[in-house]
């Protein structure tokens, strides 16, 4: 017996910011979508957007697709358009597509605004290609204009990345809090997000956030196979 699945239809992200801007962008995406793809499904209101405009392309055409979501919205919201998914445990993605908070002339990204980055660069990570879907507000001269860097740590282990960020130059470091429950955001992995800022973003920077000890994973993605895609 299926579920009635009523409650998923709540799943939306709602007072979506250059909204036509996005949907123009996810129309040129689910353009690229043919029969058979295996497709890394990104977070973030662009991705959502790109989403219900493939689930409208499956739908039309009669062609079948599997999707890889990165983060556990994405996967409900698949489950309600009945677009199936799989994990990279038995499926390597086609290609990707995904968002942005930041993208400068470099194609360097800052992620994970939205908590995904570990899942969402194993995507990419995974990808033959990852179309970046940006709007005209993510493109930056300077990476770190607008948004610190996300670092997704373990727990027990703030204090010491904390310290070890600030080596690095870090600064204004703090731990991520939720809005809908006291306490700290967990990521996917029951992890928390530190937030930080750097004056500069070196070449090195990436790597060198992801040596410290209880780190999980960070928001800067540096020198992967993406392409940027704008309206």
């Amino acid at each position: 017996m299926d579920w009635n699945k009523e409650i998923l239809n709540k799943i939306e992200f709602e007072n979506i910011k250059n909204k036509e801007e996005k949907e123009a962008i996810a129309k040129k995406i689910a353009g690229k979508v043919k029969n058979g793809d295996v497709i890394g499904f990104g977070s973030g209101s662009t991705s959502y957007l790109t989403i219900l405009e493939i689930a409208k392309k499956l739908q039309n055409e009669k062609i079948n697709i599997t999707a890889i979501p990165t983060s556990y919205e994405i996967e409900l919201l698949c489950n309600y358009l009945r677009i199936p998914t799989t994990t990279l445990l038995d499926k390597r993605p086609d290609w990707s597509f995904d968002g942005a908070d930041e993208v400068d002339s470099n194609n360097w990204l800052i992620k994970g605004r939205g908590g995904a980055m570990f899942r969402e660069k194993l995507n990419i990570a995974n990808s033959h290609i990852t179309y970046i879907l940006v709007d005209s507000s993510k493109r930056v001269t300077i990476l770190g204009t607008n948004y610190k860097i996300p670092v997704e740590c373990y727990p027990y282990a703030i204090n010491h990345v904390k310290e070890e960020l600030m080596l690095l130059g870090g600064k204004e470091i703090t731990l991520r809090k939720a809005v809908a429950k006291d306490g700290p955001v967990l990521t996917e992995n029951g992890n928390v997000i530190l937030d930080v800022k750097f004056e500069k973003v070196t070449e090195t920077l990436e790597k060198d956030i992801k040596s410290i000890t209880g780190v999980i994973e960070s928001g800067l993605f540096m020198g992967y196979k993406v392409e940027v895609v704008s309206e």
